[in-house]
């Protein structure tokens, strides 16, 4: 979810009244609603420039908003669809990303109410690696001739009862096709979780799984380095032979012995 332009100030606008407004709100309901919203104008392309057409007056286009979805979704999700309709979009396309982003983000509230912030975190972590590493998941969640339906029944056999309600809604979500794979889509949910808590998330890869305990030291230090919660993911890869390789946005930290074995050879053969 890529914006640019004015779209970014909107997006920004939108997200603060969001959040202003979901205390109280049934977070889930907000965020699947304002899914189905994006899927519509995702899939008509005339209602989606009518949307954004800035030619045309806002109260006329909040008035087509009300008209069209007014007690067929929350109501929160209808209003902010009348307000995300008066704002200046660089590009149709963002209008309805923006909507799944502002879904993900009640459904990422909804957790937070409970507590649950790193649990939802970490179970869609989880799940997207599942997906990674399973070539038969990945191939049924990505085949054109199944149904979403059908792919949505398969993830609920995976998930339901074993992970929260809002990492059911999000993995559901993720089916939608509106990023290149599920992965892909679920990373991106997790990413906006981190910010939505203030928090970096890092991704560490390790030869042998980590301990509690060391998740929980690194985790501090790169909080120290970041100023900042950071989340930490771990990634077992028993190739790195020792050693550990952090992700954290743009900047890799490499200590892998393979790492150190391929700088001793370059520096050789140099």
């Amino acid at each position: 979810m890529a914006f640019r332009g004015a779209s970014v100030d909107a997006v920004a606008s939108l997200s603060d009244y969001l959040q202003g407004e979901l205390p109280g709100s049934d977070g889930v309901l907000v965020g699947s609603d304002l899914f189905s919203l994006a899927s519509v104008l995702s899939s008509e392309a005339g209602l989606r420039r009518v949307a954004t057409d800035v030619s045309l007056a806002p109260e006329a286009k909040s008035g087509l908003v009300r008209q069209l979805f007014g007690g067929k979704a929350s109501e929160l999700a209808v209003r902010l669809l009348e307000r995300a309709v008066t704002m200046r979009w660089a590009a149709t396309r963002h209008l309805p990303d923006a909507l799944e982003r502002l879904g993900v983000i009640a459904v990422v509230h909804s957790a937070g109410q409970k507590g649950a912030s790193g649990q939802l975190t970490d179970e869609l972590f989880s799940f997207a690696q599942t997906v990674k590493d399973s070539s038969e998941l990945r191939d049924a969640l990505s085949d054109p001739a199944r149904s979403q339906a059908d792919k949505r029944t398969l993830v609920s056999s995976l998930l339901e009862g074993r992970a929260l309600p809002e990492t059911v809604v999000l993995a559901d979500q993720a089916l939608a096709g509106t990023h290149r794979t599920v992965a892909v889509a679920l990373a991106e949910y997790q990413k906006i979780a981190a910010e939505v808590h203030g928090q970096y998330v890092a991704t560490a890869r390790v030869a042998q799984p980590l301990a509690d305990s060391a998740r929980q030291r690194l985790a501090e230090a790169l909080t120290r380095r970041y100023g900042r919660p950071v989340s930490v993911n771990v990634v077992v890869e028993p190739s790195l032979i020792g050693g550990i390789r952090v992700e954290i946005g743009d900047e890799v930290i490499d200590g892998t012995l393979v790492s150190r074995l391929d700088d001793v050879r370059r520096r050789l053969a140099g």
